[in-house]
């Protein structure tokens, strides 16, 4: 298996290089036989670079320890399920993984648009195949998956299999990161599909808004799975990590929202140019920058520059990337230049109280939270080259700058839809905002006697109930009308307007899940917490919940040792359940790990983490936090998934007629045909 997959990692090399030359030669000799060639040979490329993946799989399936990738990340007692989730674990496998989402989309591309947008294909297979080049060339001279371990004799370089691997992380062997980091690495490489086409838009002067009508739902897509990413790493990090929260500013993490924030800048400000002619040069620029910030992001994440809980160690591919980066933003800016008239807008702001006003602050606002978190995330890197010394920028950062910007965003989430193009006038303005506005004040004055204090989260669910009434509203007038003409209930009057207009719709979703998410974050600010060494019998009072430790048990398995705490769980005086967070120590890496067990509510999460024994080994550390309305972040993410989905499906046109008018008018034909 290592010998076909270097061969055919060799081979993609090659192929990729070639397509890149056909590529750009076929325009130059108007060949279009070469363009044809090169288009080819980028669908070869993706069956190469899978036929390499399924190597990789099948030696970590079969515990072949005389690859350095399978020895570093897997080991025997391993379960499957995991063995699997190793590909992405390691430095080797994950840049491999990369190449194979890459050689997936690219082969797509070519497949989806073999017949249109000619001008363009060559110059989008260029681009592609270049960054896939780039990948290709890690994957075979810096971070070669098929690498095998050798001990130098007498006789030469003898190849070495240890009897067993050093087994996967344990803070990887989690359901969340078999699922987290595919996610994550379909957002980040989904964005190079829209940057190629964007580039050769600008190369050829394509005339129109070809390329974004070709990449809206590639972007999407892309977007989609970030966001899939983002959630699932929150939830990786409360379930696995032991500190009762799901957001920690860490350098990476903070590397997954960078481009997010400039991809949903990018979703929005494509409307203006779709709608109104403008922002033309500002769409371009947020594309280009979106697809540098996912590799820089990959670039934090593997080089090992920053310390990190989900960062890789130290490796020698950080002058790679560093090139790679430094060449590819020198020609993509120069060719931005070089066609900056070609990009001049055809319409102008026409007032502050228009949906393109609220675009733009939105998207001033996304691109100021992106800055400030780019900031705080390479500013340990500039101080160690200015000073000598890492100085870490922590979470009271972020928070500073993130939370009243985060609360804008959602302001004007909710203010948007009330807006009409060019112009709103006041009377629209007092009639659209008048209701949501009561039922906000309403629901923020009712959240009072629970616990909601302070500014910002009295603020935050103000405006997402703000934001939730403004939704609600569309939907209403919309559905609405539907119902009195087709004479249908309010749920297919509802289904009927979304399929309408599904990208309008389908983004509403998307808003009303950021509005739930914020309400998830509310509780953030209502959170508990209290640390007791216990000995059975012993309890925790927290709030009006009562945790006894009843027993410690011990048991074990092939893979790891666990220490297991029997902890009931009381409200009030009335029994609740029996919770059991664990410590465990893995055999093969012999690693610590916490395991916390947690009874989830809409309303709270009980948390228990079961930290380890005192030095005397008589008494467990036990941490017990109460969090409310935790659910609320995963429902919103949920939420913002069925959006995007939702958006993504092709609207009904204007002439289609609903189910129930097409039954209708089946009958009247059917009737007018029967002889009298």
């Amino acid at each position: 298996m290592d010998s076909l997959g270097s061969f055919a990692l060799l081979l993609a090399l090659c192929i990729s290089a070639y397509a890149i030359a056909a590529a750009l030669l076929g325009v130059w000799k108007q060949k279009p036989l070469l363009q044809q060639s090169a288009e080819r040979a980028t669908i070869a490329v993706g069956g190469l670079v899978l036929v390499a993946t399924g190597c990789l799989v099948v030696s970590l399936l079969r515990d072949d320890f005389r690859l350095a990738a399978v020895a570093s990340h897997s080991n025997r007692a391993l379960p499957v399920f995991y063995k699997f989730s190793a590909l992405w674990s390691g430095q080797e496998g994950s840049l491999l993984w990369w190449s194979c989402i890459l050689a997936c989309y690219s082969a797509l591309v070519v497949l989806l648009n073999r017949r249109n947008y000619r001008h363009l294909m060559p110059f989008a297979v260029a681009t592609l195949m270049s960054v896939q080049f780039f990948f290709l060339l890690l994957n075979n001279f810096a971070a070669n998956p098929f690498r095998l371990l050798g001990v130098e004799t007498a006789a030469g370089l003898q190849i070495f299999s240890p009897p067993d691997g050093g087994g996967l992380n344990p803070l990887l062997q989690h359901p969340a990161m078999v699922i987290h980091p595919p996610m994550l690495y379909l957002g980040f490489v989904g964005f190079t599909v829209p940057f190629a086409f964007a580039l050769s838009a600008l190369i050829t002067r394509s005339k129109g808004e070809n390329w974004i009508h070709i990449t809206r739902r590639w972007s999407m897509v892309a977007w989609g799975f970030l966001t899939i990413g983002v959630i699932l790493g929150g939830r990786w990090a409360y379930a696995v990590l032991g500190w009762g929260g799901y957001w920690g500013w860490d350098p990476v993490e903070n590397a997954s929202l960078l481009p997010w924030f400039t991809g949903t800048a990018f979703l929005h400000s494509v409307m203006m140019q779709e709608k109104r002619g403008m922002m033309k040069v500002w769409n371009m620029v947020l594309i280009f920058t979106t697809f540098f910030l996912c590799i820089f992001g990959t670039f934090l994440t593997r080089s090992g520059i920053l310390s990190s809980v989900h960062a890789f160690a130290a490796s020698p591919i950080g002058p790679y990337f560093t090139t790679f980066l430094v060449i590819s933003l020198t020609i993509t800016v120069a060719i931005l230049l070089w066609r900056l008239p070609f990009l001049r807008s055809e319409n102008h702001l026409d007032s502050m109280l228009s949906r393109e006003s609220s675009f733009l602050f939105n998207n001033l606002i996304l691109l100021a939270v992106m800055f400030a978190v780019l900031w705080g995330t390479v500013f340990p890197l500039i101080s160690e080259a200015v000073k000598g010394v890492k100085i870490t920028v922590g979470a009271p950062y972020f928070n500073k700058i993130a939370i009243p910007m985060g609360l804008l965003l959602l302001l004007l989430t909710g203010v948007a839809p009330l807006f009409a193009w060019r112009r709103t006038s006041i009377e629209s303005l007092r009639r659209n905002f008048t209701r949501p506005l009561l039922f906000a004040a309403v629901i923020a004055v009712a959240s009072f006697p629970y616990g909601v204090r302070g500014l910002y989260p009295l603020v935050t669910v103000f405006l997402s109930a703000f934001v939730i009434a403004t939704i609600v509203a569309e939907f209403y007038r919309g559905a609405r009308v539907i119902r009195q003409k087709q004479k249908v209930n309010w749920l297919a009057a509802a289904i009927h307007l979304t399929h309408r207009n599904t990208r309008r719709y389908g983004g509403y979703v998307i808003h009303f899940g950021v509005a739930l998410l914020f309400i998830g974050f509310v509780g953030n600010a209502l959170s508990v917490e209290q640390a007791a060494e216990l000995q059975p019998g012993d309890e925790i009072a927290l709030r009006n919940y009562r945790f006894v430790l009843r027993e410690l048990e011990q048991t074990e398995n092939d893979n790891y040792i666990s220490n297991r705490a029997h902890i009931d769980v009381s409200k009030n005086g009335k029994f609740l359940t029996t919770l059991f967070p664990e410590r465990r120590l893995y055999k093969a890496s012999q690693q610590p790990t916490t395991e916390v067990d947690i009874r989830s509510r809409l309303s709270e999460d009980i948390y228990l983490v079961f930290a380890g024994m005192t030095d005397d080994q008589e008494r467990a550390v036990i941490h017990a936090y109460i969090n409310p309305l935790v659910m609320w972040v995963w429902i919103g993410g949920l939420v913002m998934v069925l959006g995007t989905i939702i958006a993504l499906i092709p609207s009904l046109p204007p002439t289609a007629l609903a189910p129930a008018r097409r039954r209708k008018r089946a009958k009247e034909k059917a009737r007018d045909e029967v002889p009298a």
